[in-house]
């Protein structure tokens, strides 16, 4: 029976592609045989990718041992093969060397693998389940994305323990059901099982989608009292939250209070700056962390990448855009995607077009980063190529895809072609629209002068309107100077946001630009008497890694006079070739002079006028010396 047995073993090595043994470089196999721990030995063996060595070598003790099988699957999950583990699996039946144990690294193996098929006809073969089994099934399912299977698994389980509860809360919370995690949460906290690290990181990532901080301070509350304020995965999820939610300080505190940061720390403090907008801050503390001894990653360099996007700096773009080379980031398709749509945003479309061609794995989201590249630089109709390429490569578009298509057809005039993509969404892909879609077909309509299909759209879509929305029909209505619907639309935005600037400055200004001077006065009364200020405008460009900063007013920049002088000396050249200032939307309580005069430092062409003193002629936008826009 044992000779049997050994002689499968050996007939099924050979199944096994492995580096061939450098005898050189290892000890006698009497050694091996000899080591007081043979599991660690094969671990060894393993990590240099030496598996069919280490079951010629320990074959015996296999035998004696069947949970040494462990070691080996592990190293078909570290070593992605899941070929190699499906043979070591026809090993193990073959040896009869299958026990319950060694069945459930298989099917965590397969889970990993996210080979479902597989997990199920192995777990349904198996004589003797225990939970153990029955989680990592719960798992599997979710891995696999069948939420149904793994609540079905979950429910029948009558022999649960916290692992089980947190397979489920966190499968619930990654496909983004948060409210159902949370609500299973409550569920298992009622039934007296207690919460442990790994329950309280799912919890706080549900409370962060759904930005509800009420419920995570409630969970911060508990950390508190329980001990787990020291754990920095806990800690790292809090912090996370609190700036998902807006509260950007209390997660800067969570951080500092941290006895110790990681890199997941530092990410999420990035990460936390980069969505709440502080771009600048989000590059200092990149700086910080390098400085402190830690190493970027994929996480990191998107973060940091998106916000050189926002704040249009090329030359630092490139600059961490080579430190992702080096650190071999780069492949990572959330890192190209972030590369296509920094170098689309500073003005080289060329450069976001290498990045995309040069990845080796494209999916949906970086397809859809360079349709939106090429729509935020007005090529359309290249962008709706890009889309046909994408459908004929079998490559399903997402919701993501169609919001950069609308993107495009909204800013190159393309209006027919935006209403048809909008059915194909619903009608082909069976995508239900969110409200940034409906916001950027009313873009599309407005942009095209249909305004009324625009308002009517707003009016008969069934999600709630919010600001973003109506301020959108608001900025048409001032392109296309219909004063009565701009009314309306700010009043739709001021009911949701009565301290919204913008809004107010929109309106005053489409009232201006029809002369309704009466209208313009009462806009600025209730300003006042609401104690609304206007945020100034604010421009910026980078010329030799230096990022200069320009808002109305603004004389601060030390060359503030020369900027000024050269402004004069343009403005008086276009106005000899025709350029004739258009006074309409400024107040009317100003002369004509000052009137021009505010046209004419805007900040926008104080930036300009800068970047055309510090560039030599012929400098395209980009290089060493760079003008990035506003």
């Amino acid at each position: 029976m044992g000779k049997s047995c050994l002689s499968h073993l050996r007939f099924c090595c050979c199944l096994f592609n492995s580096k061939p043994l450098q005898t050189s470089r290892f000890v006698s196999t009497s050694t091996f045989k000899t080591a007081s721990n043979s599991r660690e030995e094969i671990t060894s063996l393993c990590s240099k990718g030496y598996i069919k060595e280490a079951i010629d070598i320990f074959k015996s003790e296999i035998w004696l041992d069947p949970s040494l099988f462990s070691n080996f699957l592990q190293a078909c999950i570290i070593r992605k093969s899941l070929l190699m583990g499906k043979q070591l699996h026809s090993l193990i039946i073959t040896s009869g060397c299958s026990n319950t144990f060694v069945s459930n690294h298989l099917l965590n193996m397969y889970s990993k693998f996210k080979d479902l098929q597989s997990a199920v006809a192995l777990f349904d073969h198996m004589p003797r389940r225990n939970r153990m089994s029955c989680n990592i099934m719960i798992d599997a399912y979710v891995q696999s994305g069948d939420l149904d299977g793994a609540r079905n698994m979950f429910d029948e389980m009558s022999d649960r323990n916290v692992a089980t509860w947190n397979a489920m809360v966190a499968g619930l919370i990654q496909f983004e059901f948060n409210e159902e995690g949370l609500g299973l949460f409550s569920e298992m906290h009622e039934l007296g099982f207690s919460p442990d690290e790994f329950t309280l990181g799912s919890i706080l990532r549900g409370c962060a989608g759904l930005r509800c901080l009420y419920a995570g301070t409630q969970v911060h509350a508990y950390i508190m009292k329980h001990g787990f304020e020291f754990d920095l995965v806990v800690g790292s999820s809090l912090a996370h939250m609190y700036m998902k939610s807006g509260s950007l300080v209390e997660g800067e505190k969570v951080i500092d209070s941290m006895p110790a940061r990681n890199v997941v720390a530092w990410n999420t403090l990035i990460a936390g700056k980069a969505q709440n907008g502080y771009s600048i801050e989000v590059l200092d503390n990149y700086n910080i962390m390098k400085l402190a001894g830690f190493r970027p990653d994929r996480i990191t360099f998107v973060s940091v990448i998106s916000s050189c996007s926002e704040l249009a700096t090329l030359g630092q773009g490139q600059q961490i855009h080579a430190e992702a080379i080096k650190a071999g980031a780069c492949s990572v398709v959330a890192v190209i995607s972030t590369l296509v749509s920094m170098y689309s945003r500073c003005g080289c479309l060329e450069d976001s077009v290498k990045a995309f061609v040069e990845s080796e794995d494209v999916d949906s989201v970086l397809w859809s980063s360079m349709i939106a590249a090429h729509g935020f630089h007005g090529q359309g109709e290249e962008a709706i190529k890009l889309f046909e390429r994408m459908e004929q490569e079998g490559v399903e578009a997402n919701d993501v895809t169609f919001l950069s298509l609308f993107y495009a057809c909204s800013h190159c005039g393309l209006k027919d072609e935006g209403v048809e993509f909008f059915d194909l969404m619903v009608e082909k892909y069976g995508l239900k629209p969110r409200l940034e879609h409906y916001t950027c077909m009313v873009d599309l309509l407005g942009r095209s002068g249909c305004l009324k299909e625009a308002e009517a759209m707003i009016r008969l879509m069934p999600v709630k309107a919010d600001a973003i929305i109506w301020k959108t029909l608001l900025s048409a209505c001032k392109k296309h100077k219909n004063a009565d619907m701009a009314t309306r639309a700010a009043e739709e935005v001021l009911r949701v946001d009565p301290h919204d600037s913008a809004s107010y400055v929109l309106l005053s200004n489409i009232h201006a630009s029809a002369k309704r001077w009466k209208d313009v006065s009462e806009v600025r009364k209730t300003m006042r008497d609401k104690k609304v200020k206007k945020e100034p405008g604010i421009s910026w460009l980078e010329i030799k890694n230096q990022v200069h900063q320009f808002s109305v007013g603004d004389k601060s920049h030390p060359k503030s006079m020369e900027i000024d002088l050269y402004l004069n000396e343009l403005t008086a050249e276009m106005k000899l070739c025709g350029y004739v200032p258009d006074t309409g939307s400024v107040l009317h309580d100003m002369d004509i002079e000052e009137k021009e005069y505010n046209l004419a430092h805007h900040c926008e062409k104080l930036a300009i006028a800068f970047a055309l003193m510090n560039t030599c002629d012929g400098i395209p936008h980009k290089g060493d010396e760079e003008f990035a826009g506003m």
